[in-house]
């Protein structure tokens, strides 16, 4: 996809003003002494180098970048509650420079805590747009990431409302982490969300995408949470392999060759899904995959989802779909459908 098209979808999705059930919360205390330092290429702000306003920056400072493209590798560590604010993700680039990696949060035996990045783009370098290790309290909010985002040993991540794709590998990859994703846009990788390690990962509204392989991969001895995702126009739907342990509800896992995958050493919990895939739904692993329909939950649905126009991305649901009130949710699926009010941890038209 070309970077023209992910900005326009990207500022598509940011135009219905995702609302995330989590994502509220009180706002925090200003901390007394705080600044606001201000990055410019004009030489019209404190600083001319994110790097180093990052440097200069005190526990609850907030850092705005202002427009441009910034030809630098940015590393946060060793800092505490702060903020990077960029003018806008059509308007803030971070390229990269020497690095495999445009930007990161931590650096080894170093983290960082209740880091807050938004309003910007991050470009890949070296195969890797950002890494974010042994940190803990990591926000990305309103962020495009363009390339791979890989976190290690990192704890309290939260990335929502965030376009994520452009990967020649992972698109989102966890490994002995905790973090939730929510209301992201995944998408053109060549798996698109995996969860390693020792994770606990969940995920919930997102729509994944045109990966070339699986839209989310659950192994090692990871455990997962699949909540109302939107899984569509992938190799295949999601993977649960290895000794992983996974609890999967109210997603729609359509238009990709197959829907579920599940290892022979491998836990899904399936319920009130909506399978609607070219190959099959329901898989155990192996060489090759073998059908498994016993696999299917009595709530599961194999249905056509009657998204609006599946051809342009619209995967929001028609006013006639077959999944609207489905068990306890309201719809299945990342989108709120067509012509409805919005609801809770749903997109508001």
């Amino acid at each position: 996809m070309a970077l023209s098209h992910v900005k326009t979808v990207f500022m598509a999705f940011a135009s219905l003003a995702f609302v995330g059930a989590c994502a509220g919360g009180p706002t925090p205390p200003v901390i007394e002494g705080a600044r606001a330092l201000v990055v410019a290429l004009d030489g019209s702000g404190q600083y001319t180098s994110i790097q180093a306003a990052i440097d200069a920056a005190g526990k609850g400072d907030v850092i705005h970048i202002k427009a441009g493209s910034y030809p630098e590798d940015v590393t946060i560590h060793s800092k505490e509650r702060l903020k990077v604010i960029g003018d806008g993700v059509d308007k803030v680039t971070i390229l990269g420079r020497n690095r495999v990696g445009s930007f990161h949060i931590g650096k080894w035996p170093y983290g960082a805590t209740n880091v807050e990045i938004s309003g910007l783009m991050i470009q890949e370098h070296g195969g890797l747009a950002m890494g974010i290790f042994n940190g803990r309290g990591v926000v990305l909010r309103n962020v495009l990431v363009n390339g791979m985002l890989f976190g290690q040993q990192v704890q309290d991540v939260r990335i929502e409302q965030c376009v994520l794709g452009g990967s020649e590998t992972t698109g989102v990859q966890f490994a002995d982490s905790q973090a939730i994703l929510a209301d992201n846009y995944i998408h053109d990788n060549d798996h698109g969300v995996t969860v390693a390690g020792k994770s606990d990962v969940r995920l919930e509204r997102n729509v994944i995408t045109r990966s070339l392989f699986e839209g989310v991969v659950v192994t090692d001895q990871a455990r997962a949470t699949l909540v109302r995702n939107t899984i569509v126009n992938n190799g295949g739907g999601a993977a649960f392999l290895g000794t992983s342990r996974s609890q999967v509800s109210g997603n729609i896992v359509g238009l990709n060759k197959v829907g579920f995958v599940v290892g022979p050493s491998s836990q899904a919990s399936f319920s009130h899904n909506a399978l609607y895939n070219r190959e099959g739904d329901y898989l155990r692993a192996g060489s090759p995959n073998v059908p498994a329909p016993e696999l299917k939950a009595d709530s599961d649905m194999a249905v056509d989802p009657r998204f609006v126009d599946p051809s342009r991305d619209d995967y929001r649901l028609r006013p006639d779909t077959p999944l609207l009130r489905v068990g306890e949710f309201a719809y299945l699926g990342a989108l709120a459908p067509a012509n409805s009010a919005p609801h809770e941890g749903s997109l508001i038209r």
